[in-house]
């Protein structure tokens, strides 16, 4: 075995490779950005594949990655984009922990969420990793904000945040670990919330147009967040995980969890001529399709019956067996702010049946009982029989079980009736959510006593918006929306650099000169190029290129002996010829004006 010793160069010097590379940081021949020629098998949609083989995300765990230099050149861009309109409208930036205490999160009620990262530290005290932060916001307000006069107030910050995910997808679309915008505001009554929310709504326009993002804002369901009005922003994509509703008509657009459905006011059949209900045996069969297929009928003659819990309390709903219940509509029919389903135990305590055998006939008669308003006209239906392999046929409300409180329960679905619209019918397309904002109201101030003083010197909890932005998740986005069949085609002005120089023939002097000269000339005027000078085939180069995206390719090839070099789009792969001499100037101007492309009017 053979030991080397080796020494360091002399302080204040540097090895001819390292000169180079502080020199010149953005030469491809010593920077880092590890392409792939396949992506895993588990990256399924176009932005994960790609973002894999263009080497600007590796995976660590599931649903956590490492953003490489690429990567996170692109996502420094994404904040660069949503901090300058922020600051347009007012916002302010601080940085709040990602370590949380518990206690804070038991305030509101929101401890107990599993989507909850949780730890103790040394003396046992219990922590969570941020997944959003308006308890930690509402704690600094409350101890720093007491009057009127210190009103309106927008806070903002970009931090990780961290929520365990049961099925993480998508590379950085859904992950346990991710970069997020969340801005709050602070108002002394509704019309400033209003102006408030109004102004981040613009905002938001202004930060997608500006990342090449067309987006679709959609009514939303606030979920875990609570609060009043709330809108999604919504990049169409058939890989998207989010089901968006949209009225041919009128324009109205919701996501599935919150799409509202009318009234259809059915006239109830009548029952005259219906046989008495009935007791069949139904062994082993639980599940929609497996009673269907017994009792040889079809799922719209079956009612389904869900036992669920709002607020705490049991509450039992009724949908077609073709339908889905909405637990978010069912809240909302009650007034709550949460909602779950029963646990096994607690549904066999209420029926007298394990799981997949509830039915309205018989249920303790003070259990609140809601149906969907599409169950109005339909009588003479299957039900189960709150008993163990056996359903109920021929049951009708009002004869069999008290008339339910009828309400908009299922989910929405394309072909249903517009609720904007008397002729619109829903079409349903895919969207990936990149931003939400709520107007929360006094949800957290009340629950943490973040109070002010009015002009009359009367108390009241301060009124607050919540405004969130997925950074990490624009990137995929913007990748989703703009890739063809070689890689990524990005935006230029979210693009890792505007300009990729490629080298040809490293080995032909008069090419390598010209290339020299034009990078130097490139960086001069203020362009972000990365130069492609690596020892490798310009097959391997241009492939390279066209992978990670970058919008502007130069190419230094046999041109340069007539004096010119090549300039083509990633869009649009027309060569222009330039003049070497004028070339670097012109290329300035190109960038400029793509860049303007993207300014808001």
């Amino acid at each position: 075995m053979y030991t080397y010793q080796v020494y360091p160069p002399p302080q204040g010097t540097l090895l001819p490779a390292q000169q180079r590379r502080q020199q010149n940081p953005m030469r491809a021949s010593h920077y880092f950005m590890p392409t792939l020629r396949e992506a895993p098998a588990e990256a399924e949609l176009p932005s994960h594949r790609l973002l894999l083989r263009g080497g600007f995300i590796r995976k660590l765990a599931a649903g956590v990655y490492t953003y490489l230099p690429l990567g996170w050149r692109v996502i420094r861009k994404i904040e660069q984009i949503v901090r300058e309109e922020s600051d347009r409208i007012g916002g302010i930036e601080l940085f709040m922990p990602a370590l949380v205490p518990q206690e804070l999160l038991d305030e509101t009620g929101r401890s107990g969420l599993d989507i909850l990262f949780r730890l103790k530290d040394r003396h046992q005290r219990p922590f969570t990793l941020g997944f959003t932060h308006e308890e930690v916001i509402t704690d600094i307000i409350r101890h720093a904000v007491s009057s009127y006069r210190q009103m309106p107030l927008l806070l903002y910050q970009i931090q990780t945040k961290f929520r365990d995910e049961p099925r993480p997808r998508g590379g950085v679309i859904r992950a346990r670990e991710f970069i997020m915008y969340d801005g709050y505001s602070f108002d002394a009554d509704a019309d400033a919330l209003e102006t408030m929310y109004q102004k981040l709504r613009e905002a938001y326009i202004r930060m997608f147009q500006r990342m090449g993002l067309p987006t679709l804002i959609v009514d939303a369901e606030a979920g875990a967040i609570g609060g009043g009005s709330n809108e999604e922003f919504m990049i169409i994509a058939s890989g998207g995980e989010d089901r968006v509703l949209q009225c041919d008509k009128s324009g109205y657009a919701a996501n599935a969890e919150r799409c509202e459905l009318p009234d259809p006011k059915l006239t109830p059949p009548p029952i005259e001529g219906v046989p008495p209900a009935e007791k069949v045996a139904t062994p082993n069969a639980r599940t929609v399709e497996e009673v269907c297929a017994f009792l040889n009928t079809t799922p719209d003659r079956l009612v389904k019956t869900l036992l669920m819990r709002v607020d705490g309390k049991p509450v039992a709903a009724l949908v077609r067996g073709d339908r889905e219940l909405n637990p978010y509509k069912l809240m909302h029919a009650l007034h709550g702010e949460s909602v779950e389903m029963l646990d096994a135990e607690t549904i066999q305590r209420l029926t007298g049946a394990p799981v997949g055998f509830a039915g309205p006939v018989g249920l303790p008669a003070d259990l609140p009982l809601y149906a969907d308003y599409e169950l109005r006209g339909l009588q003479d239906f299957i039900t189960g029989a709150n008993e163990a392999d056996a359903h109920l046929i021929h049951v009708c409300w009002g004869r069999d079980f008290p008339e339910p409180i009828w309400a908009d329960l299922r989910v929405a679905q394309a072909g249903d009736p517009s609720p904007r619209h008397p002729e619109g019918i829903l079409q349903e397309v895919r969207g990936i959510e990149v931003g939400h904002i709520f107007q929360l109201g006094t949800k957290y101030s009340q629950a943490m006593g973040a109070l002010f003083t009015d002009a009359e010197g009367n108390q009241h909890p301060i009124i607050m918006g919540c405004y969130g932005l997925g950074v990490s998740r624009c990137m995929a986005a913007v990748v989703e929306a703009h890739h063809d069949e070689d890689g990524i085609r990005f935006p230029i002005t979210v693009a890792p650099f505007e300009v990729i120089l490629i080298l040809v023939n490293p080995e032909d002097a008069s090419q390598r000169a010209a290339a020299e000269q034009l990078y130097e000339s490139l960086q001069a005027h203020g362009v972000e190029v990365l130069y492609d000078d690596r020892d490798e085939r310009s097959g391997v180069k241009f492939k390279d290129a066209d992978l990670i995206g970058i919008p502007i390719q130069v190419v230094v090839g046999r041109a340069v002996q007539d004096g010119q070099v090549e300039v083509r789009l990633r869009t649009d792969k027309t060569p222009d010829k330039l003049p070497l001499e004028t070339a670097a100037a012109q290329i300035a101007e190109r960038v400029r004006a793509m860049k303007a492309a993207y300014q808001p009017k």
